[in-house]
């Protein structure tokens, strides 16, 4: 095609990381296109006072860029895909998901290396309840405090901080931004899972915009695309997002599809966890039915607490 696309995207450091990464690879792609990108303000980037799950908003950081993109403001939008509703909003395709980076969440300890090694009562930052979680399920002695904002805005609050002894952030963004020296630790998935979606990118168009969606969707990576189908179709079933303790992590093991599931309090005092393999082609139906099994194991009177306390 020839012409122009606008990406939309937020604001931050690495959603712009992210927003001119795409634009490079299309004009790749496409020698002669012209891709400018525009910064969209969204809910999640203005309220910065409350965490995630107390701001009481489905989308805080897309529902802006959905309206800029069905408005014809911009013809490609770039979302961290964890931060995507899994019910599609009407008039928007999901056309790809590129090569995943590195999933993991990560530890940057002040004074140690390890979450093991903090002293006891040590107190960690995180805007994240999965991640409360599960530091809670591990070491229920911490303090847990939240803690948003843009990665170098929360490094920053670590160093500065005369409390704080350690964050956890996500590794794909730490690696976008070439900051992977402040990592101390990687949490391995055997013992800790990511948010569904965590570390892929999703890239969005108007679905009536068969030009623009066909030069994107080139984009698409199958493995990582059957991956994020399978966490995103667990998530789903769970009908979960900021306001639960979910996590999720599918991987290709010699043509498998394995997905690994968690379930857990916000306090971390309990937690049910399970793992399901298919075929890539079935990832969504894989999602579907882990979710079910933990929901029987114990995952649904976890959810139906969690349902209960907010609504009192």
């Amino acid at each position: 095609m020839t012409g122009a696309i606008r990406i939309g995207t937020r604001g931050s450091q690495l959603a712009l990381w992210q927003a001119h990464w795409v634009a490079d690879q299309l004009r790749a792609l496409r020698p002669g296109l012209v891709v400018d990108v525009q910064i969209v303000k969204t809910t999640g980037d203005t309220v910065q006072d409350r965490p995630l799950a107390l701001i009481g908003v489905k989308g805080a950081f897309t529902k802006e860029l959905d309206r800029a993109l069905l408005g014809g403001e911009v013809d490609v939008v770039v979302h961290s895909l964890k931060d995507v509703p899994t019910e599609p909003a009407p008039g928007i395709a999901l056309v790809a998901v590129p090569e995943r980076e590195d999933a993991r969440d990560v530890f940057v300890g002040k004074n140690v290396q390890r979450v093991a090694d903090l002293p006891q009562g040590a107190q960690v930052g995180t805007g994240s309840l999965r991640r409360r979680a599960q530091l809670q399920a591990t070491r229920p002695d911490l303090e847990i405090t939240d803690l948003r904002g843009n990665i170098d805005t929360r490094l920053r609050k670590l160093v500065e901080s005369k409390t704080l002894e350690g964050i956890i952030l996500a590794a794909a963004g730490v690696v976008r931004l070439g900051l992977l020296e402040r990592v101390t630790e990687h949490l391995a998935y055997a013992d800790w899972l990511p948010a569904p979606g965590q570390g892929a990118l999703g890239i969005t168009v108007r679905d009536t915009d068969s030009e623009t969606g066909a030069v994107a969707a080139l984009l698409d990576d199958p493995a990582a695309r059957a991956a994020v189908t399978a966490e995103r179709a667990f998530l789903a079933r769970l009908e979960g997002g900021c306001h639960v303790p979910v996590g999720a992590y599918a991987q290709l093991d010699a043509g498998t599809l394995v997905l690994d599931g968690l379930v857990a309090d916000p306090d971390g005092s309990r937690t049910v966890r399970a793992t399901s393999r298919g075929a890539p082609a079935e990832a969504e139906a894989l999602g579907t039915a882990l979710a079910d099994t933990l929901l029987s194991m114990g995952g649904g009177a976890i959810l139906a607490a969690l349902e209960e306390g907010s609504t009192e």
